[in-house]
């Protein structure tokens, strides 16, 4: 359905790693005994049926789990062939349309309306998760401080990794991103391809702010959002970002561009400007600084050793490719100021 909404929140209450990829899973599933898959709802969202291909393995992927949840929601964005296909396919789970606007946040609130259970969890129709997913990513809700958590996304290129593709710049392409928590550690914000978060809370604040966030191609942060009115409104309250959590996220040929990634920054800055101005004083975008200031400039550095001490030129690619993101994140934000409209 979507990509992830930028850098993650990289401030937490451990000390980031710079790993490259994700932790494999432990061999034993813990989580608190007095919280069971079964106490949450899987929304999952989709919109278009030219990627029914993706949507069946993300659907399998769930019913695969050993340790399941209560109810799977698979809601529709406006699309009745694909919604008939859906419910013809899979009769055990609640197929529903989307009732709003179009658009990703609506097509969200529209499954969480079915959720009965004390957690919903959301994944995109392009996302698969792996075995053991939902028990680690509800297992945090044992400390009833945690409103919401996140989980680790590793990218699937169906192309492979081009050379130049910075892992800093993961997020791009809806993965974490080098920088990231290495354990789990309490964060301003998750994304809503791999989430959990208590019903209550997401209903006290409505859920998805509608008329902002992803519709088609265009891209704003709507899972940041909700995690900050989230936390504003529940004094004390904290999302946890859980890597062991893992899914994989499907990266077709097309999003491996540089056109794409160039693109992807620009409505990144673009979109976190909107958010500043719909949040106000609740957000200063402290996180994005620090992204800016401490992983940026690390792998900038990072790529020009590479090509200077090693010969390798793909360091001095990767290098390049973080600065015109920047440039490009940059100036979707100048772009987003000068339009100065009220989002609120």
């Amino acid at each position: 359905m979507q990509q992830a909404d930028g850098p993650r929140a990289i401030r937490s209450t451990r000390i980031p790693g710079e790993a490259e990829s994700l932790p494999r899973h432990s061999a034993t599933v813990t989580s608190a005994d007095t919280i069971k898959t079964t106490d949450a709802t899987v929304v999952l969202s989709t919109h278009d049926l030219g990627r029914w291909p993706f949507l069946v393995a993300a659907v399998e992927s769930i019913f695969a789990e050993r340790h399941g949840p209560a109810h799977v929601v698979i809601s529709v964005d406006q699309n009745d062939e694909l919604l008939e296909r859906v419910r013809q396919t899979w009769p055990q789970a609640t197929a529903v349309p989307n009732k709003g606007r179009r658009g990703a946040s609506s097509t969200r609130n529209t499954g969480a309306e079915c959720a009965e259970t004390p957690f919903i969890a959301f994944i995109d129709d392009d996302i698969r998760v792996r075995d053991g997913w939902l028990s680690r990513l509800l297992a945090p809700f044992s400390d009833p401080s945690v409103v919401g958590t996140g989980g680790g996304v590793v990218a699937r290129w169906q192309a492979g990794r081009p050379d130049w593709f910075p892992e800093e710049f993961d997020w791009v392409v809806g993965a974490s991103h080098r920088g990231m928590p290495t354990a789990r550690s309490a964060v301003r914000n998750v994304w809503s391809e791999n989430m959990a978060v208590r019903t209550e809370a997401f209903r006290a604040v409505g859920g998805f702010r509608t008329g902002f966030g992803k519709v088609g191609s265009v891209s704003s942060p709507e899972d940041t959002d909700l995690c900050i009115r989230i936390s504003a409104d529940t004094a004390g309250k904290q999302w946890v970002y859980v890597p062991d959590a893992v899914a994989e996220h499907h990266v077709p040929i097309g999003r491996a561009s540089l056109y794409h990634f160039l693109r992807r920054n620009y409505y990144e800055g673009y979109g976190k400007i909107e958010l500043a101005y719909l949040l106000g004083r609740q957000e200063k975008l402290q996180d994005e600084r620090d992204y800016l200031r401490r992983i940026v400039p690390a792998g900038i550095l990072a790529g020009f050793k590479a090509a200077a001490v090693r010969r390798d030129l793909n360091g001095l690619r990767k290098a390049g490719a973080m600065i015109v993101g920047v440039l490009a994140a940059g100036a979707g934000a100048m772009i987003a100021k000068s339009h100065a409209r009220d989002y609120r």
